[in-house]
């Protein structure tokens, strides 16, 4: 059919060459035309893909979120897979939002080193075809995924990048706000909460609050099962409301178990500098704990917090209240060796040397240097938390004047940050790992 025959006398055969070479978009009324003409529909015609086997991919792809969200990743991963392959390049859209699915799931799993290849892929697409995918989302997931991976300063460049972007729109609600905020205390936390980045998440903070939290973890799955049991009955229109459901049911408790970690590393760093008053981080610290007690999925974030707290209280005054918050953290964690419970004794430590009991505090930095020695490292890459626990350590062993020993813990914090060159003979500064 040539383009005269197509455009007949409702048309141009400019205008139909413009449509064909992609530098115009047909309305819905000539794209219903175009279809009837071609003999296809114009969901074909539009998408590359007919109506009933699209509404099947958008429901894996919606499945395949739910397996992401409340279920298993790596499961999850093999569903977007599986869509991608359907998907194919007759319709670029659904097979770009799967692959970013797959590199959600790769990320949740773990796999780092994978998930920022799909991930800097996928960002390149983007850049090619902004009207297939966003690169703020992409940005703010590379940032993450190199904070995790160890590269530092390329989280800190890819955070900037998308800070300027937010502010552009400027956003400060909504799920990429409260990425961009959680992003930025894990990259730029160092920078105080006078920087821009922190005053970001003090922004984010100030506008959505702590919300409270219900879990409906059992609704979100009976919801789930139904829509599989709609599916399998080929009621796919069904499958996919109940899908949707199922998801926008789960999102006020996400948004909230995220924005309580955003407080409680809010809480943490204004409590490590003083910079602000305390009584905002205590209040903060108190709402993340209710919100993340509420989840048992967040029972070592809620001891976390329980930490964070314990800290707080100690920079209002209170060594007492302190040292029974840190002690609560140690009983739930049941003796395990963790940066956690390290740094709850680091807290017990500073409660006893705030009261003068330097007994209490000798046993306390000795315990806290013993689970410290028992935690497994992942050889994937630095672990910089147990990094600032062993830093900490060694300034308080600095403190009261255990040279030997404050050395020996910023060499362990050097390692654990990923500096393993030889240090014999050589005093290290606290301010090179932190």
């Amino acid at each position: 059919m040539s383009q005269a025959q197509l455009a007949g006398p409702d048309l141009s055969d400019s205008y139909v060459s413009l449509i064909e070479s992609g530098k115009r978009t047909p309305t819905p009324v000539v794209a219903r035309l175009l279809a009837e003409r071609l003999g296809c529909t114009t969901e074909f015609l539009l998408h590359g893909i007919e109506p009933r086997q699209r509404i099947d991919t958008e429901l894996g792809l919606r499945h395949a979120e739910l397996e992401l969200l409340h279920g298993d990743p790596s499961v999850a991963a093999d569903r977007f897979g599986e869509i991608v392959k359907v998907a194919g390049e007759e319709n670029v859209m659904l097979a770009a939002h799967a692959r970013f699915g797959r590199a959600r799931a790769l990320e949740v799993q773990g796999k780092i080193g994978p998930a920022v290849k799909a991930f800097e892929r996928l960002r390149r697409e983007a850049a090619a075809h902004p009207e297939r995918l966003a690169d703020l989302p992409l940005a703010v997931a590379l940032s993450r995924c190199y904070q995790r991976a160890g590269d530092i300063l390329r989280a800190r460049d890819l955070a900037a990048h998308a800070l300027a972007e937010i502010n552009r729109l400027p956003l400060s609600q909504g799920e990429i706000a409260v990425e961009l905020a959680a992003s930025l205390l894990d990259t730029a936390g160092t920078g105080g909460p006078g920087s821009p980045g922190m005053s970001y998440v003090r922004e984010v903070l100030a506008v959505n609050g702590v919300p409270t939290a219900v879990n409906r973890g059992a609704e979100i799955h009976a919801l789930w099962q139904a829509s599989v049991t709609a599916a399998d009955g080929e009621d796919s229109a069904l499958a996919v409301r109940l899908a949707d459901d199922a998801i926008a049911t789960g999102r006020p408790a996400r948004m909230a178990s995220q924005l309580a970690l955003i407080a409680m590393d809010w809480a943490r760093l204004v409590a490590s500098t003083g910079d602000e008053p305390l009584d905002e981080a205590r209040e903060f610290a108190i709402a993340a704990s209710e919100v993340l007690s509420a989840f048992p999925e967040h029972v070592r974030e809620y001891v976390r917090s329980l930490v964070v707290r314990a800290h707080v209280q100690l920079g209002i005054g209170d060594a007492q209240g302190a040292a029974t918050l840190a002690g609560t953290a140690l009983d739930m964690l049941d003796g395990e060796a963790s940066p956690i419970g390290a740094t709850a004794r680091l807290v017990l430590a500073r409660a006893a040397l705030a009261d003068g009991r330097g007994g209490d505090v000798a046993t306390a930095l000795d315990a806290a240097r013993r689970a410290l020695s028992d935690v497994r490292h992942e050889p994937s890459g630095p672990d910089r938390e147990t990094a600032r626990v062993w830093r900490d350590l060694g300034d308080l062993y600095g403190q009261v004047g255990v040279v030997d020993e404050q050395t020996s813990a910023y060499r362990k914090a050097l390692e654990a940050a990923g500096v393993r060159d030889a240090m014999v003979g050589v005093t290290v500064d606290s301010a090179l790992v932190r």
